[in-house]
């Protein structure tokens, strides 16, 4: 629960287009609500969104640039010439390599995989990862995730004789690097419907127009569980082809069955033999992959995730193990850093006060900085950027809030940077670390210059008020067949009043709390997470409080059941 208390606002709906959908598709009209609040008033665009599949996936040859990618990587493996997949050292990045490459080696290509390490090789397609390459008998170089800003590195593999192909999904510059083929769907000059894949989005579309090419159709849905891991992890919109993506891939993790590697990683995030969802990637499955690349080598998590043969069963265990013993490792370094990121902001003026947050640290752990600034944003509901300072340099992570355009406030501080990229809401940068507090300042006039105080306070979406009067297992499995929620599907916020707690509230692990709340005669359990410092004002208000709160299906014993879980309470309006 956010630590500034949120505003709370109800979401705006047609009510005739909902009756009319309801009646079509046969949905509780509260389910046809909340699809049209997410524009999908229309029957058949709604009809797509609860039953998505991988027959609605676009046609991949669309994509600006796969039609010359797909001849030369056939032309590649026809004539044994040697392909890498030059990749990226997050859950995104990792996905993307291992799809592609294991696509290629089910193809008799002669490919390998090159992951730059965070602390060693940076960020990005580089010159000389280029050269390294070339160096071991490199003719084609794949990027995924990876390189729409890589024009040095593409000009070093035009001088070598390299034919580049670049895939990715983050802003390009005006300018393309000159690679033999550049595939983004946010070319200006691409037409794809769809430009929101994440990173291995894209690289699934590649896959797939391999498969279709070749006559291995069939190949598909193996391809696309690994790239709903990514797809959740990048936090990217979960509509159009990235819901398919998500949902198709979701329901096969949980079906199985799964080579080797990817049940030794759902087996150590106790996810094996489960119904999986969202949060089980975000929280449990993805930062244990993300860890590779964050306190170690990213090889750990892409050698467990292309392990597919049986006789490697204790090596992939180990591989598992070690990529748990590493995300514990990141959790450690995270409580840490993010203890001293709190306290600079809670008594530094010249931070606190202002619109983005600004922290920096002697040898913080880079691998983690990105989470802690995520976890700034969370907790103060401004844009923060997290540096780590290594002697005369600075590595930051910026993550910002919805009315608020980090990548272009970066760019009007480029003059103060050595190196930066990424999205709106989520950059990565280098400077030289005397320019900190020009960088502090800079960075806020343009925040003041866009941010007022209302930018600034944290507001909590409420879709609809629903008394539990109201609340039956249709609707419950109505709004479940929604998900999986996440970036541009939120997970649905009710809210009700007058709520009383008839048992608890009870402290869970010291930070969350249960109880059991009444309305109207019917009794529902509750969690609120993160909430354990809200205990007395719940006893206060134990006769009669406001809720917002989501619905969950839960199992015990055999039988289901409907749990709340709260976003926020609050005293009764009068």
């Amino acid at each position: 629960m956010a630590a500034i208390s949120p505003r709370w606002e109800s979401a705006l709906y047609d009510e005739t287009a909902a009756a009319r959908l309801s009646g079509e598709l046969g949905v509780p009209e509260v389910v046809a609500r909340l699809l049209c609040q997410r524009g999908l008033g229309e029957p058949d665009a709604a009809a797509r969104f609860l039953d998505p599949r991988l027959e609605h996936l676009h046609d991949p040859m669309a994509l600006a640039g796969m039609g010359p990618t797909v001849e030369r990587l056939l032309r590649a493996v026809a004539g044994r010439e040697r392909i890498a997949v030059h990749g990226d050292y997050d859950v995104d990045g990792i996905t993307s390599t291992v799809i592609v490459r294991r696509a290629l080696e089910l193809l008799g290509a002669d490919v390998v995989h090159y992951i730059p390490e965070r602390l060693k090789d940076g960020y990005g397609l580089q010159p000389a990862a280029i050269d390294r390459l070339h160096a071991e008998g490199v003719a084609v170089i794949l990027s995924v995730d990876c390189g729409i800003r890589g024009a040095e590195a593409a000009l070093r593999a035009r001088e070598l004789g390299v034919d580049l192909i670049i895939t990715d999904h983050h802003e390009p510059d005006a300018v393309l690097p000159a690679a033999f083929a550049v595939i983004n769907p946010k070319r200006s000059d691409c037409a794809y419907p769809d430009k929101m894949l994440a990173g291995v989005g894209v690289a699934l579309k590649v896959v797939q127009a391999l498969c279709s090419r070749t006559g291995h159709d069939n190949w598909l849905p193996g391809f696309v569980k690994i790239a709903a891991i990514g797809t959740l992890a990048d936090v990217v919109p979960l509509v159009g082809e990235n819901r398919v993506i998500a949902k198709v891939g979701l329901e096969l993790l949980s079906k199985g069955p799964h080579k080797v590697g990817l049940r030794a990683l759902l087996e150590v995030s106790g996810l094996l033999g489960k119904t999986i969802d969202s949060y089980h990637i975000s929280f449990l499955l993805a930062p244990r992959v993300n860890a590779a690349g964050r306190m170690s080598t990213p090889d750990i998590a892409t050698k467990l995730l292309l392990a597919h043969d049986e006789a490697f069963g204790d090596e992939a265990r180990a591989l598992a193990e070690q990529l748990d013993a590493e995300n514990r490792r990141r959790q450690e370094e995270e409580a840490i850093i993010l203890a001293a990121a709190r306290k600079i902001v809670q008594t530094d003026p010249d931070v606190g006060a202002r619109s983005i947050l600004v922290v920096a640290g002697e040898g913080w752990h880079r691998g983690v900085i990105g989470i802690v600034a995520s976890k700034l944003v969370d907790a103060f509901h401004r844009p923060a950027i997290v540096l780590s300072i290594d002697g005369d340099t600075a590595h930051g992570s910026c993550r910002s809030i919805h009315a608020f355009d980090m990548l272009g406030a970066l760019e009007r501080c480029a003059g103060l940077l050595t190196r930066f990229g990424g999205h709106r809401q989520a950059a990565g940068l280098t400077l030289e670390a005397a320019q900190i507090r020009r960088l502090r300042l800079a960075v806020n006039e343009v925040a003041d210059e866009s941010l007022g105080p209302d930018d600034l306070m944290p507001r909590l979406r409420i879709d609809a008020d629903l008394g539990f009067k109201a609340i039956s297992g249709s609707v419950a499995a109505g709004i479940a067949s929604l998900a999986p929620f996440g970036a541009g599907n939120p997970r649905p916020v009710f809210a009700t009043r007058g709520v009383e707690i008839v048992d608890g509230p009870r402290a869970l692990k010291e930070r969350h709390l249960k109880m059991t709340l009444r309305q109207d005669g019917r009794l529902f359990r509750a969690v609120a997470w993160r909430a354990a410092e809200r205990r007395g004002y719940l006893d206060e208000h134990r006769r009669a409080v406001d809720i917002a709160f989501s619905l969950e299906q839960n199992q015990y014993n055999g039988e289901a059941y409907v749990e709340l879980t709260l976003a926020d309470f609050k005293a009764p309006t009068t």
